[in-house]
C-alpha cells in the first residue's frame, strides 16, 4: 500500500489529499494546543485534561474514563493528575464506598484556567464561519463517519457521537433521535453528547 504522503499518490486519489489535510488540521490543533500549554507552564495533556473536567459530568471525572477518552494509559493520566493536584488546579473527591476511587474536579483557579484555555478553537472557527452551511454538514458527516469507522477499528476508543448511540436510528435517508423525539438533519448531529447511551 502507497502511503498518503507520496505526491504521486496524493495527485492519484483524493483520499491521501483528505488524509494529508487532516494532518496538517490536526498540527494546527498541536501548535494552538502547544501555546496554550506554555502560557500556564502546563503539558497540552493538562490543559486538555482540565478542559474535559469544566465540560463533563462528575462521573465521567475519574483517571480510567480520561485514559480511555484521550487513548492514553492509567499511569501517564495519573501523572498529569498528580501535577495538576500539585498546582492546586484540581482537587480529589474520594468514593465513600471505594476508598481506592475517586473524581477529579476542578478548583477556582482550575476552572479559570480551563475557561480560558478552551477558547483556543476560536482560530478553527474563523474560517469555518466563511463555509456554507451545507459545506459544513457535509464536513461535519465525513468527519463523523470517518471517527465512527476508527472507532469501530480499535484506532480511537471513547465516542459519544450519534452514530455509536442506542438512541439513533436510521430509515432510508432519515436521521432520527428516539430520546429526542425529533428528526435530525445532519447539522443536528452530536459529536459529543451528554445524553450518549452506547450501543450494546
Amino acid at each position: 500500500m502507497a502511503s498518503s504522503f507520496s505526491l504521486a499518490e496524493q495527485e492519484r486519489k483524493i483520499e491521501s489529499k483528505i488524509v494529508v489535510a487532516l494532518e496538517r488540521v490536526s498540527e494546527a490543533f498541536r501548535v494552538l494546543l502547544w501555546n496554550e500549554s506554555k502560557e500556564f507552564a502546563l503539558s497540552p495533556i493538562q490543559v486538555q485534561i482540565l478542559i474535559f473536567l469544566l465540560f463533563h459530568t462528575q462521573e465521567k471525572c475519574k483517571v480510567g474514563y480520561l485514559a480511555d477518552e484521550f487513548n492514553m494509559t492509567k499511569a501517564t493520566i495519573s501523572d498529569s493528575v498528580k501535577v495538576l493536584l500539585q498546582k492546586k488546579l484540581v482537587d480529589k473527591i474520594q468514593d465513600e464506598y471505594d476508598t481506592r476511587s475517586f473524581t477529579i474536579r476542578l478548583t477556582p483557579k482550575g476552572k479559570e484556567i480551563a475557561k480560558k484555555s478552551s477558547l483556543f478553537t476560536g482560530q478553527f472557527e474563523k474560517p469555518l464561519n466563511q463555509l456554507t452551511l451545507s459545506q459544513k454538514e457535509v464536513m461535519l458527516n465525513g468527519l463523523l463517519r470517518l471517527i465512527y469507522d476508527l472507532n469501530r477499528a480499535g484506532v480511537i476508543t471513547v465516542q459519544r457521537m450519534c452514530f455509536t448511540c442506542n438512541h439513533y436510528e436510521v430509515t432510508g435517508s432519515k436521521q432520527y433521535c428516539t430520546l429526542l423525539q425529533a428528526t435530525l438533519h445532519d447539522k443536528d448531529l452530536r459529536v459529543d453528547c451528554p445524553e450518549h447511551e452506547m450501543l450494546a
